[in-house]
């Protein structure tokens, strides 16, 4: 099959789109999946409901996971996929902003394309613009958490969560986020403040209603210990974290034993119930008195644990095991054998904490880990009506987790609700002007991209987002142009309120969000739409074509 192009010479089989036929695909490509997320962007946004193909339902309006569950088979698409997944790993919320940023870049660097200006003029004008928008946003737009103290962390949760399930109930749990994000606080090596938002367990509880969660101080199992005999509480844990099956020890599979003398074959019993407790001696000898592990223990074994007075939990999950092993600085064993071939246990291998002890929290009962020694813990046990809710709740929770961390460690937030793309569409299009070569075009579509934003959430609001939108440019180019200590310098601040409407001071009102997740999607979405831009040839190779072959032999 010869290729319709003339310039393909020697080029057989496969594809080939190039030019503004590929650009108008990829565009076309971006602006399907950006349409589908562009709904469910802000506080008035609506969710998805997606079915995958053995029917499970999955409901949410988290830009991430939504296009985590599409298929989507265009290259350019999966880009914008990846863009999302990679934005909801680094910053953890502002997944559909990025992309709904993204793809506008593409399509109006399409436009220009299309009145003959070179991609490369584009890009270093898109290059330009996000520079000077970065900058912007951090010398003129951030303001220091430590000047707005707890309450800015609370707001910052709220505006996360406003546009998730638990929107209605922000007052219940960014207090709740707040407080177990701050009760996580460690300090790495080399002296750097951290906060792992791994160190935060979220359990989910059915039944009752999502304000009856509960916040727990130190690290929550969703287990029980392995019997009714043994202590529920002990203080100065020692916890050993295992990764052991504690049942008779069978022979493995090909091992024969031959006995002359049937009295031989009890003592082969014997022997086999003997190898676990000689294992279980080790560990308690070494000073366990919590032992955890993820696969079962048996009577025979659990007898020996309750005379021993120690604590023994089975089937854990395996990652909860490795969260605790960190947090309390021990270390998860797999198995006992060391280089030598002998079975030992080390005490260092040992975790410690205050205390376990297993509480009756509504209508299941936990294993609390209080006061872990190397990195504190907390955990929330969510409550909610169906799975779909509580799945949906954890992703919420986790967005305002991560915005809390990230809060915390770059130290400075910025206006929400289109304040800042607003203030940028202004700062750049002056920008603009004041350059004369051809980039400024390319600028100034960079910074009409960026209202997007305020025109999505204001439309997803059901008002009009033109007026809106042009009250709060008016407001933004007044406070930019007004000399210094004049009062509508403030105008900076303002962004849109959607509940009524109209525009306010929104770091007043406490719309806040951490400058590091603006700046990021911003570069996100300008290297993602860059890298699209660069695409003028597209060259598929033809799959080859398989014999057919006949499987009766005819």
């Amino acid at each position: 099959m010869f290729q319709r192009d003339p310039r393909a010479g020697v080029f057989l089989g496969g594809d080939r789109v190039s030019g503004q036929e590929i650009r108008d695909q990829n565009v076309t490509a971006a602006l399907a999946i950006s349409n589908i997320v562009k709904s469910s962007l802000g506080p008035l946004g609506l969710d998805k409901m997606l079915v995958d193909n053995i029917g499970e339902v999955t409901i949410s309006n988290d830009g991430a996971t939504i296009l985590g569950l599409l298929h989507v088979e265009h290259p350019a698409g999966r880009i914008f996929v990846d863009l999302a997944q990679k934005q909801d790993k680094e910053v953890g919320d502002g997944t559909t902003s990025v992309v709904i940023i993204a793809a506008e870049l593409l399509r109006r660097a399409n436009d220009l394309v299309k009145l003959k200006i070179h991609p490369t003029t584009i890009i270093t004008g898109y290059r330009l613009a996000c520079k000077e928008a970065c900058k912007f946003m951090m010398d003129q737009l951030s303001h220091k958490v430590d000047a707005l103290g707890r309450e800015t962390l609370i707001n910052v949760a709220k505006t996360s969560m406003s546009s998730k399930i638990l929107g209605s109930d922000d007052d219940f749990f960014a207090p709740m986020a707040v407080d177990a994000m701050l009760a996580v606080k460690t300090i790495n090596q080399r002296g750097d403040i951290r906060y792992p938002v791994k160190a935060v367990n979220v359990l989910k509880a059915h039944g009752k209603s999502a304000r009856e969660s509960i916040y727990v101080k130190g690290y929550a199992l969703n287990c029980t210990v392995a019997s009714q005999a043994m202590k529920t509480r002990i203080p100065n844990a020692k916890i050993a974290c295992l990764d052991i099956d504690f049942r008779r020890q069978r022979m493995h599979l090909g091992i024969q034993l031959q006995a002359d003398d049937p009295e031989q074959l009890e003592g082969m019993r014997k022997r086999e119930s003997e190898i676990v407790l000689e294992r279980i001696r080790k560990i308690l000898a070494a000073g366990a008195n919590v032992v955890l592990t993820s696969k079962g223990i048996d009577d025979l074994c659990l007898k020996e644990f309750v005379e021993a007075g120690a604590m023994a939990v089975r089937r854990c999950r395996k990652e909860d095991l490795k969260r605790i092993a960190k947090a309390t600085g021990g270390t998860m064993v797999s198995s006992l054998a060391n280089l030598e071939g002998e079975e030992t246990y080390e005490a260092t291998n040992l975790g410690s904490a205050d205390e376990v002890v297993q509480e009756r929290i509504s209508d299941d009962e936990l294993i609390l880990i209080k006061g872990t020694r190397t990195v504190n813990s907390s955990s929330i046990i969510l409550r909610g009506a169906n799975d779909y809710m509580l799945d949906e709740m954890e992703r919420a929770l986790h967005d305002s987790l991560s915005i809390i961390k990230r809060t915390l460690e770059s130290g400075s937030v910025v206006p929400g609700g289109g304040a800042v793309e607003t203030a940028l569409n202004v700062y750049l299009e002056n920008f603009a002007t004041s350059l004369g070569s051809r980039e400024q075009l390319a600028i100034a579509e960079f910074a009409n991209a960026l209202l997007v934003i305020p025109k999505t959430l204001a439309v997803n609001a059901a008002k009009d987002s033109t007026e809106l939108v042009g009250k709060l440019r008016s407001c933004h180019y007044l406070s930019q142009t007004a000399p210094r200590g004049d009062p509508r310098k403030a105008g900076m601040r303002y962004g849109l309120d959607l509940l009524n409407g109209d525009i306010r001071d929104n770091v007043t009102a406490g719309i806040l969000e951490p400058t590091m997740s603006k700046v990021k999607s911003l570069k996100s979405a300008y290297e993602a739409a860059v890298s699209l831009l660069r695409i003028d040839d597209a060259i598929a190779v033809a799959p080859e074509p398989k014999p057919e072959t006949d499987e009766h032999g005819h």
